[in-house]
């Protein structure tokens, strides 16, 4: 059903909120490729997936790659789990196709499974600080972050590391609940360049889709991060 035809009202502000006033809001732009990342991103996170499919073919089409896009998607096992990732690789893998985009596509993966570990605790003492390089001693699903979430994912090619803290930070602002890590990603994305100004201009580009109570608790969340 085409919501042109069926609520042209509602139509009329979404878009004029979405694509008029957020994107051209001054000293709140980004650039289009992070605007999309972002946005791909915070979907995932809220479980929009029919929104999802009306942005995943304006993202490609302007500065995102198949690639790019896989990644984030894959990324977001780790904080959405399975159960709530596979949808969105569903229609990823369905868009691609009908744009003719041949899968699978080339391999990102730079680690093995013998060394997925090593690798993974050096990738988040990159990120968060020497002192993590002890922290995967603390009990198994600490071992299990070092080395599936960073191991087998943060190592992957595709996306800087800085992007792929970035779309952290999307997943976990999006879905709610989850504000001790939002806290820790906000310092994780400042130690990689990601500062308070470029989170505050994230939020403001994801809130269209989020909503305002958890676009606010982000922006609390970035504060907090400041402060510690």
């Amino acid at each position: 059903m085409d919501i042109y035809i069926t609520d042209p009202e509602f139509k009329e502000r979404f878009e004029h909120f979405a694509f008029n006033e957020v994107i051209n809001e001054e000293n709140q732009q980004l650039d289009e490729k992070t605007r999309y990342m972002a946005v791909l991103a915070a979907l995932i996170g809220c479980g929009g997936v029919e929104a999802y499919k009306e942005m995943l073919p304006k993202a490609l089409e302007s500065s995102i790659t198949p690639i790019a896009v896989k990644e984030v998607v894959y990324q977001a096992t780790d904080y959405l789990g399975y159960g709530r990732m596979l949808p969105f690789l569903t229609v990823t893998n369905e868009i691609l196709e009908e744009q003719g985009v041949k899968l699978p596509l080339d391999g990102q993966a730079t680690t093995t499974l013998d060394n997925r570990l090593e690798k993974g605790i050096e990738i988040q003492a990159e990120i968060f600080g020497e002192q993590m390089k002890e922290v995967w001693k603390e009990g198994h699903i600490n071992r299990w972050l070092a080395a599936n979430c960073f191991g087998d994912y943060y190592t992957r090619s595709g996306l800087t590391l800085a992007e792929r803290e970035l779309i952290t930070f999307c997943f976990l602002m999006a879905q709610g609940g989850c504000e001790p890590q939002l806290i820790a990603h906000s310092k994780g994305n400042m130690n990689m360049g990601n500062d308070k100004a470029f989170l505050i201009k994230v939020v403001s580009q994801c809130l269209p889709y989020i909503g305002y109570p958890r676009s606010l608790n982000a922006i609390a969340c970035i504060g907090k991060a400041v402060e510690e």
